[in-house]
């Protein structure tokens, strides 16, 4: 399948389960969701995989042990390129009733990570290299989000211009767009490629300094 855009009923799928997230509603529709949605992403991501890696497709399901909220269906479809041995800094897109939305960057950074992010926004040459790159993207109509503290940690100065930069446990970029007509054409990629291009040296940053995890994963059985 070659991609051709979103098609809006994929949309107006995801605007009916925003109202109605059961299993009944989901089981009636299903067949919406794979050619409408599943389909095309995964085409989209087929195409993009040549330039950026291989992709995950999220599933549809939440996964609702842990929380409140006990809806059953994602009402979005994401997937992610992470490549193979960088760790940290990765592409996302995701689309859904209110359009849609690429990012790049950090999500989640092991408490090891965190250590190591802010030695390097500290250190002379590389907290400089993300202080602009920031700027940059920023400055370009990308929002910068990611979970952060109140206070810039102990020991970090609390005063300089990369201060704002400390007080993050994790960073992204994200870049949004409201249902369009274009969604529903090949232009869709397009712009969604030329996004992720754009977060690359970002994505980089944090594989030369942040790196995959040395923790041991916790037993969860």
């Amino acid at each position: 399948m070659t991609f051709q855009g979103f098609p809006d009923e994929g949309l107006v799928f995801y605007e009916g389960l925003e109202a109605d997230n059961s299993k009944t509603y989901w089981t009636r529709n299903r067949s919406v969701y794979d050619d409408c949605v599943r389909a095309p992403m995964q085409a989209l991501l087929d195409e993009l995989a040549g330039e950026f890696g291989t992709p995950k497709l999220f599933r549809p399901y939440r996964d609702v042990r842990f929380s409140h909220d006990k809806t059953p269906y994602k009402t979005h479809q994401g997937a992610v390129v992470n490549p193979d041995g960088r760790g940290a800094g990765a592409w996302y897109v995701q689309v859904s009733a209110d359009g849609l939305m690429v990012a790049g960057g950090c999500w989640r950074l092991q408490s090891d990570q965190v250590a190591r992010y802010r030695r390097a926004v500290a250190d002379d040459v590389q907290g400089p290299r993300l202080r602009a790159e920031v700027d940059r993207l920023a400055a370009s109509g990308w929002s910068i989000d990611g979970e952060r503290l109140v206070r810039v940690p102990s020991g970090f100065d609390k005063h300089g211009d990369r201060a704002d930069l400390l007080r993050h446990k994790s960073l992204h970029a994200i870049r949004r767009w409201e249902p369009a007509g274009w969604l529903h054409e090949r232009r869709a990629l397009e712009e969604i490629r030329t996004s992720w291009r754009d977060l690359t040296a970002l994505n980089a940053w944090f594989a030369d300094n942040v790196g995959a995890t040395t923790r041991e994963p916790r037993d969860r059985r």
